[in-house]
């Protein structure tokens, strides 16, 4: 039995879950979480509404969408595919600004606001604010991908027709299975982005501006995939965490090519664990004065 005073295993179970659920309500009840979501929300409806454009201009001549990458060429086919292009356009800049905002300030967004001191009365502990800071940042990162994916499939289901999908390999899938890869690759591309997520939560250890801590954390975001597209730098591109961000495109494939994939989970869990972990060592000795 555990002596007075001291909860038991279950109780500091059940404190943890309370501690996750308040900081996922805190997390999406702010307004810059909600804007950042609107934002990504509406890029699938401006890719939809251009391609429709371009599409009823070139329609006299019998032409579709001219140029541009396979999966915009196939959106007039089939709406499915404005998942897949929305994805593709948001994952090198929407969707990382937007991880990078929500993680760079988990903790320093706190410190700033004098309110990091409170949060760590007993029994919260800074081990576990840290792993319901990241655990919410982690559901951020999911609710992006989907808030693309569902707005993609709602705009191109209102806008395109819909039916079976020609995968990249040139077969066809029906629709349904076609779906189902759709759901596959917004989770692929939410946990693609999990590696940057640890990256920010442990700049936010490092400085009590929540501004700053935002900042570094786009800042990197952009100077890792600049790294990424310098030929000279080949030996390390396959370790920038941005690297295999794009290969979620192999689901759609047939058969799906997973070597890549993989590649991608593994580079990220071990980004996760490396940051995470320094996240933890930071944050654990820090002075809390705020």
């Amino acid at each position: 039995m555990p002596s007075d005073g001291v909860p038991g295993r279950a109780s500091r179970l059940w404190w943890t879950l309370g501690l996750f659920r308040s900081e996922l309500t805190l997390t999406f009840r702010r307004w810059r979480t909600l804007a950042l979501l609107g934002v990504l929300a509406a890029v699938p409806v401006l890719i939809g509404v251009a391609v429709r454009i371009q599409t009823s201009d070139s329609a006299g001549s019998g032409g579709g969408p001219q140029g541009g990458p396979a999966f915009l060429t196939q959106i007039t086919n089939n709406g499915l595919f404005l998942v897949f292009a929305a994805l593709a356009a948001t994952l090198p800049v929407f969707l990382p600004m937007a991880v990078g905002v929500v993680a760079g300030d988990a903790i320093a967004g706190e410190a700033g606001g004098g309110t990091l001191r409170y949060l760590l009365v007993a029994p919260a502990g800074r081990t576990r604010l840290l792993l319901a800071k990241y655990a919410s940042t982690a559901a951020f990162c999911l609710v992006a991908t989907v808030t693309v994916a569902v707005s993609a499939l709602a705009v191109g289901a209102l806008l395109f027709p819909l039916g079976d999908v020609t995968t990249i390999s040139g077969t066809r899938i029906p629709f349904g299975d076609g779906l189902i890869r759709a759901l596959l690759i917004a989770v692929v591309v939410a946990a693609s982005l999990t590696g940057l997520a640890a990256l920010g939560l442990f700049v936010s250890t490092l400085t009590d501006s929540g501004i700053a801590a935002m900042a570094t954390t786009v800042g990197l975001v952009i100077t890792v995939q600049i790294l990424d597209t310098i030929p000279q730098l080949h030996a390390i591109q396959p370790y920038l965490f941005p690297h295999y961000w794009l290969s979620f495109a192999d689901l759609l494939r047939e058969p799906v090519r997973w070597d890549e994939i993989v590649r991608n989970l593994g580079l990220q869990a071990l980004y996760a664990a490396v940051f995470g972990s320094a996240a933890w060592a930071r944050f654990t000795a820090r002075d809390i004065t705020a």
